[in-house]
């Protein structure tokens, strides 16, 4: 049986949705363009090979209806027509789903090379276009009479898990702080650098560093911020992620077709984890999908080398994180900041974090990395992968 490995992985730099960098641009176009920088940056696969792109987008509406996989594909410069487009969502997870499916397409052998990763321009999707307002939620799953509430706002599961768990404001406000500071950290030593391709701007402009990272955040100026959902309540702007545009893409194969072009994988997939929870509680997630994705392996937290748990919220990565063994606040954990400093365009997210992953391992020389996040909806996803080269 073949195993999947990563050749190559990239992402845009990161917009800030509506007034950012990337909102005058297109989904489709974009994911176009980062899957031919991807293709142009590694001239051993062969563009007529791959199988299919498959793209994760948590709002496939608007501008990003239409299976805007697909479309990128008729977009592309470097992909045919004979290539499939396959468009996912697991919303907060969709790009690592994607991922996920390519690799276990590879694992039963229904193709060797595949584009996956994921686009999200929250700047460009029409709620109008699909059931996304409230009047469209379906009654029976509104919280009432002991009912799950599927709809419920993200920051209000924030606040839930914050208050259950006995997460203080100001510990939040502190991570919130130290994800900014790790972001320009990283930023200014030329890290991101590695895994970002240039997105040309409407205005001639090269776009070459993501727009969230703020060098001049403090404590005090996070504490001076109002609660953003619930009043009276600990999650604000400074301590959640943003609204955010970009796309990523992956080159996932069979380590069989890797050999045969005489190219070295990067990493190897070698497990994932699921789990679902109560939708209230979301920001828990990550605590039984990493441990599922650990127990399949045989390994413990303490086998990890580097840590990745998406940053939608201070509010949930702090408990998610005690609950898996790790201090919220160690250099295992997110080194290079985070969802709050760097955004969260949510279908891009899973293969931006594994950029970021992959990056961070090859710059400390670890082995075994852990990406994991919550998912809307009350669900979790992980994947651990094992550098190779």
């Amino acid at each position: 049986m073949s195993q999947a490995v990563i050749i190559d992985a990239i992402r845009t730099p990161v917009g800030r949705a509506f007034k950012g960098s990337l909102a005058s641009l297109r989904p489709d176009e974009t994911l176009a363009f980062a899957v031919d920088k991807l293709l142009e940056r590694n001239p051993n696969v062969d563009p007529s090979t791959v199988e299919e792109l498959i793209a994760g987008c948590g709002m496939p509406q608007g501008l990003q209806a239409n299976n805007i996989a697909r479309i990128a594909v008729l977009l592309s410069n470097k992909l045919g027509q004979n290539t499939n487009g396959l468009t996912v969502s697991r919303y907060c997870a969709s790009g690592l789903e994607a991922i996920r499916i390519a690799a276990n397409n590879v694992a039963l052998g229904q193709g060797d090379t595949y584009i996956a990763g994921g686009v999200e321009f929250v700047s460009r999707f029409d709620g109008s276009n699909e059931a996304a307002h409230p009047e469209d939620h379906n009654e029976h799953l509104q919280g009432h009479n002991g009912e799950p509430d599927a709809f419920i706002a993200m920051g209000l599961t924030a606040e839930n898990v914050a208050e259950r768990e006995g997460i203080s404001r100001g510990e939040m406000d502190r991570f919130g702080l130290r994800s900014q500071e790790r972001a320009v950290a990283a930023e200014e030593s030329g890290f991101f650098a590695r895994e970002i391709v240039p997105v040309p701007l409407g205005d001639g402009a090269l776009m070459t560093r993501d727009d969230g990272p703020r060098r001049d955040t403090s404590l005090e100026k996070l504490a001076a911020l109002e609660p953003a959902f619930r009043e009276g309540g600990r999650v604000t702007a400074g301590n959640s992620c943003p609204l955010n545009d970009g796309a990523a893409a992956v080159v996932v194969m069979s380590d069989t077709r890797a050999r045969e072009l005489r190219i070295t994988p990067v990493a190897r997939i070698r497990a994932t984890g699921l789990c679902a929870l109560e939708p209230e509680y979301m920001g828990m997630g990550p605590v039984a999908a990493s441990r599922q994705a650990l127990r399949r392996l045989g390994m413990t937290i303490s086998d990890v080398d580097l840590i990745e748990i998406n940053e939608a919220f201070a509010a949930q990565v702090i408990p998610s994180a005690r609950e898996l063994g790790i201090d919220p606040f160690d250099d295992r954990l997110n080194p290079h900041g985070g969802a709050i400093a760097l955004g969260h365009p949510f279908g891009m997210t899973g293969a931006r974090i594994l950029c970021t992953l992959l990056n961070g391992l090859r710059e400390r020389d670890g082995t075994i990395g852990l990406e994991t996040m919550c998912v809307g909806g009350g669900m979790g996803m992980a994947m651990v992968v094992e550098r190779l080269s």
